[in-house]
């Protein structure tokens, strides 16, 4: 069997009992290293901490390996059982739905252990989960490609007085442009958007504009390392958010909308005036 597990938001304890079960059950775990991240990172220490816990080796899976050798771990499914970790739930991306219709396709059978995850994990802002309109990934910007077909999804959210979560891009194990040229394998260092980033992305789309969907005014709520012990909430409008040092990643944004009283009370304890930002 193939187990797709959720591991949570914060730590190697995020994982629920259920899925603990089903890792020790398994001759293989692998987990997937490019979609997001635990708040240690994938550092050796905490991938260890992880190992402690589960009382298991980790192979770690990265893009390559799941896109190009995706047959080799799911054969290895077809006799034994083999558990694929996804940091949040196992369908927050769409990398592992692939997963599960290629697997299907393979007549191996599949079990999914839920977790929490950015898209439901977002509430704690204030912002109420049914008020969100569709989800957004905010790509880097270079010299040569500044994307800005997201423009029209925040712009119709907000339209609609819905509010628009934005996700940051996070670049781990990209080949470099040289090294694809030459046809050998060297890596850009890892790198995860910032809120401040992405703000100033968001405004140039907007420059030039007649009616722009949003301003440097517009109310928005930045949260870095969701679901963590450390884990930091700021509202306040996009200039402002500008100005907020976020630290470690994972970051991400929503762009609010049309705000309840309800909401707007929560909000209160995050505003950039306030000392209280956790």
């Amino acid at each position: 069997m193939l187990y797709i597990i959720g591991l949570g938001l914060g730590d190697e304890q995020d994982i629920t009992l259920k899925g603990l079960e089903a890792v020790k059950k398994c001759s293989k775990v692998y987990m997937e290293a490019y979609t997001s991240l635990l708040s240690f990172g994938l550092s050796t220490n905490g991938i260890s901490n992880l190992e402690k816990l589960y009382g298991k080796p980790i192979i770690l899976a990265d893009r390559e390996m799941v896109e190009e050798k995706a047959d080799e771990i799911l054969s290895e499914a077809d006799h034994a059982h083999v558990a694929f970790l996804v940091v949040g739930d196992p369908f927050g991306a769409t990398t592992h739905t692939d997963l599960v219709v290629r697997a299907k396709k393979m007549a191996i059978e599949v079990k999914v252990v839920h977790n929490a995850s950015v898209m439901n994990a977002i509430g704690v802002c204030g912002l109420q989960l049914y008020r969100y309109g569709e989800t957004v990934s905010i790509p880097f910007f270079t010299e040569t490609w500044r994307p800005d077909s997201f423009y029209e999804k925040i712009q119709r959210n907000l339209s609609m007085g819905l509010h628009t979560l934005c996700l940051l891009d996070i670049r781990v194990k990209e080949p470099t442009l040289e090294s694809l040229c030459r046809g050998r394998k060297a890596y850009e260092p890892p790198r995860y958007m910032t809120i401040n980033t992405a703000i100033e992305q968001l405004l140039e789309i907007v420059q030039a504009r007649e009616e722009p969907a949003y301003t440097e005014d517009t109310e928005c709520v930045g949260l870095a390392r969701l679901g963590s012990e450390d884990q930091m909430i700021v509202a306040g409008t996009m200039k402002q958010l500008q100005m907020v040092d976020f630290g470690a990643p994972l970051h991400c944004l929503v762009i609010t909308g049309q705000t309840h009283p309800v909401e707007e009370e929560m909000l209160y304890f995050y505003r950039c005036r306030t000392s209280i930002q956790h």
